[in-house]
Order: C-alpha cells, then structure tokens, then sequence
C-alpha cells in the first residue's frame, strides 16, 4: 500500500475513533474535534445550594464550573496546604477549593462586601478548614508574611489589578498564584481590556514565575512561583 493509501486510513481510523460517544447521560461528550468536559466532572455536593442563593441574591460574579474544576484540581496537589481567595463573594469558588483540599489545608476566603460573604458563611461556614475575614483584600495581604500562602486565587480585582506585587509576594516557592476573567466579560467597565493585557504582559515579564495563560472558561492564568 502506497504513502497516500496509509495516509488515508489512517485519516478515515482518527476521524471513527473520534467520534465515539463515552457520556453517561447519553449525550455525546467526545466527537470529533470537540470534548464535553463538564461531563467528566462532579461539582461539590454544596454547590447546588450556593448556586440558588446566588441567584437570588443577583449576584452575577461568581465562577463557573471550568474554573472551578481547575481550582480543585490545583488544590488538591497541595496537601496540608495554606489557601487564600482574594473575594469570595457567594462561596462558589470558595466551595470549588474546599472539595479538593485534605483535611489539613486551610482556606482564608476575603472580602469586602460581608452581605455576599453571608451567603458563603451560611452555606459553608461549617467547614473548620475556612475563615471568612471581611476586609479590603489589598489591607490583608500588606499585613501578610512573604512566602505565606501555597495557593492564591485572585477572583477580585483586589490582588489582581491593585496589590498585585503583594499577592505574589505571599506565594510560596512551587506555590499557585492563579486568575480569572481574562478574556472579555459582559461586566467588564469600559476600558478595562488594556488593563488585563497589561497584566499580562507584568506576569509574563516575572522572572520569579513561570505562567500559563488559558483561552478557556472565563480565560485563566495559572502561574507558579519558581525555587529560588
């Protein structure tokens, strides 16, 4: 068989391997070219209920399941680890977080709007392993020592447009210093996009840092502190 002939059956073998269904739900999750990634993935047993409140508290903020996922995942690679959220508004990362934390870790979730945060404490305020601090983000993370944090997730703009040099500080060598809502948002203030290139361009110029920006979900950068 000829170089064209291999070529072709190996064309025709990628596109039938491809577009075979694997859902549980019955809905085709991998297709070709094409993966249904959130049918792979089980959210936290609180969510549903956080998420209700959510909506009837208007708060349109929180993250979705995408970035979610990843945070758990990026949790549970630190165990016995110290978290902070920077901006916890409803609790729906804050649950993400806490589902792939071992039971040594601790989450310190901030914020400043304590009428949001209610509605996290009333959902997850059980949990031993979270502090609830209501306080301007920038504020909490000057008192903090250097080097204090294994993951930080700035979902504000506190810690990500104000007291970046801050919020990195904290981040332990081989530590997350992870971000959201990088591609464009319904919410976004008018001019804000020159402002999220230029934070782009401020964490791919670290040289501390080694980052990976995501085109994906609400648009991520995870970037993780190297030894020193």
């Amino acid at each position: 068989m000829g170089q064209q002939a291999h070529g072709n059956s190996f064309r025709v073998a990628a596109r039938k391997n491809a577009s075979l269904s694997r859902d549980r739900e019955g809905v085709g999750a991998v297709t070709y070219g094409q993966m249904n990634d959130l049918s792979y993935v089980q959210p936290p047993d609180t969510l549903a209920r956080i998420l209700k409140r959510t909506s009837e508290l208007g708060f349109e903020l929180a993250s979705e399941d995408r970035t979610g996922a990843l945070l758990r995942t990026l949790a549970a690679s630190k165990p016995g680890g110290r978290f902070l959220e920077l901006g916890t508004g409803t609790g729906v990362a804050t649950a993400w977080v806490l589902d792939g934390m071992d039971s040594r870790s601790e989450l310190f979730s901030i914020d400043v709007d304590a009428d949001f945060q209610k509605a996290a404490g009333e959902a997850l305020g059980h949990d031993e392993r979270l502090t609830l601090i209501s306080e301007d983000a920038v504020a909490f993370l000057a008192r903090q020592p250097a080097a204090s944090f294994d993951f930080v997730f700035a979902d504000a703009m506190r810690g990500k447009y104000e007291g970046l040099d801050d919020a990195l500080r904290v981040v332990r060598p081989g530590g997350f210093y992870i971000i959201d809502d990088m591609l464009p948002q319904s919410n976004w203030p008018e001019g804000h996009g020159s402002r999220v290139l230029a934070l782009l361009e401020t964490l791919s110029a670290r040289r501390d840092f080694e980052i990976t920006p995501m085109a994906w979900a609400s648009g991520l950068v995870v970037a993780v502190r190297k030894p020193s």
